[in-house]
């Protein structure tokens, strides 16, 4: 939870210092002031991008086969529920509760042969957001950084004023932090939790309240997110205090995202037009539209959970709840993106931590899919990635690829490669040793050229 609170000689009109104003607190031992983390975060950028990375990510394991890989040819307990549909991409055809996707699927590139076989989730998700196994469901700390932490580290924000990393309703069992990079690189939070944040709540900002202490009274923001209201307060507060006057340029920059910044305005979804926002829709797809809006204020990454996909039963009752909205919010962010001519400057990704059974189980009397770690799809659109194409393949039932095995190292050294990161780049761990950020794995050469 962001915490405006108190700390050094100059106080505003209600006795709150500034330094205590600027404190992000409620981090317990790892407590982490807006300050420190806009220093580190001046202190760590190494490279220059003018690219940005929105990941949509389907914790607990999306199905590849009612969506993406469809066997309309293999047996009923292996298609599943669902007819297919046409897509924009010929010889492409989709799940059909995926009408917005399909409409937008020249445009982007569907891997079809993504593999690990690894079915365990926090071993899985791990891996897919670090590039390194280590964490497993038994053992759920963190060992390293996220591809977001890792971003933040070497590259920070496109523009001031703005956070490196957001990240919307948790997801990936809590692997989406710094890990031994420190909290500094830790996502700003936005949204409710989900299940399977078993490795801890990351410690970090929190954009939903804003708790005033030191005698103040309580006050909730006023706005769908919980910004404006408070924040209008403050800057009058800052306007007329001279205690401002002469705080460093980090601090300054604090104020400046915690008041009247960049970040603030993209959350301000009243400032977007109302087609736009019908467009998109609700829940997801309104945090899909604030995807868009943080990318264009200069975040550098962000990423958005749509729910949890562990369908292990009533699959069809589970696909036909979440699969519309999630297919909305990132169908129309992707033509949002192409129509504003957001697409060289922006990579979307859409992944979870594998893919689902080819075989339907019935569990407790209700059909659903189990963990799959030997095939799944991930797709990749925008920042000059080859667009419309199928990369890879299953065999006819889908149990693994049969054409062109791709592991998580691969499609993180292209998103690297995007960013113009070096993969070869190092960083010391906790222990004192040098790990790279990519221990093996290279850019996929479909998609780059």
């Amino acid at each position: 939870m962001l915490r405006l609170t108190g700390g050094s000689d100059g106080r505003l009109c209600n006795g709150m210092s500034r330094r205590k104003f600027l404190e992000v607190g409620s981090i317990g031992a790892l407590g982490l002031a807006l300050p420190d983390l806009l220093r580190h975060e001046a202190r760590g950028a190494e490279y220059k991008s003018d690219k940005s990375v929105i990941l949509i990510w389907q914790h607990g394991g999306p199905s590849q086969l009612d969506t993406f890989d469809m066997k309309p040819q293999a047996p009923s307990q292996v298609r599943g529920p669902y007819q297919s549909i046409a897509s924009a991409l010929p010889g492409l055809r989709v799940g059909e509760l995926l009408p917005y996707q399909a409409r937008i699927m020249d445009k982007v590139s569907v891997i079809r042969s993504f593999s690990h076989g690894n079915g365990d989730h926090w071993a899985a998700a791990h891996w897919m957001l670090t590039a390194f196994l280590g964490s497993t469901g038994s053992d759920r700390r963190p060992r390293n950084p996220s591809m977001g932490a890792c971003v933040s580290t070497l590259l920070g924000p496109r523009d001031p004023g703005v956070p490196a990393t957001v990240n919307f309703n948790d997801g990936g069992f809590g692997f989406h932090g710094g890990a031994y990079l420190g909290v500094a690189h830790n996502p700003f939070r936005v949204g409710e939790f989900s299940y399977g944040n078993e490795a801890g709540r990351l410690p970090t900002a929190d954009h939903r309240s804003f708790k005033l202490v030191d005698g103040l009274s309580k006050i909730r923001l006023g706005d769908r997110l919980g910004l404006s209201r408070q924040l209008d307060t403050y800057r009058r507060q800052l306007d007329s205090s001279p205690v401002f006057e002469n705080i460093d340029d980090v601090d300054q920059q604090a104020v400046d995202i915690l008041m009247s910044g960049r970040a603030k305005e993209a959350f301000e979804l009243d400032r977007e037009d109302k087609k736009t926002r019908d467009k998109y829709g609700p829940g997801w797809g309104e945090q899909a539209l604030l995807c868009r809006r943080l990318v264009e204020a200069g975040v550098r990454y962000v990423s958005l959970n749509t729910g949890y996909w562990d369908d292990h039963g009533n699959i069809k009752g589970a696909l036909d709840s979440k699969m519309p909205r999630h297919d909305r919010a990132v169908g129309v962010l992707i033509e949002d993106l192409a129509e504003r001519g957001l697409l060289e400057n922006t990579l979307v990704v859409t992944a979870g931590e594998f893919g689902r059974t080819p075989r339907i189980y019935v569990k407790d009397g209700c059909p659903g899919r189990e963990h799959w770690g030997p095939a799944g799809n991930v797709m990749l659109f925008g920042a000059g990635l080859t667009k419309g194409q199928i990369i890879g393949a299953t065999n006819a039932k889908g149990e693994r690829p049969q054409q062109r095995p791709l592991k998580p190292q691969d499609v993180l050294a292209t998103i690297y490669h995007v960013l113009g990161i070096d993969a070869e780049r190092t960083f010391t761990n906790a222990a004192g040793r040098p790990v790279p950020i990519l221990p093996s794995g290279s850019p996929i050469p479909e998609l780059i050229g």
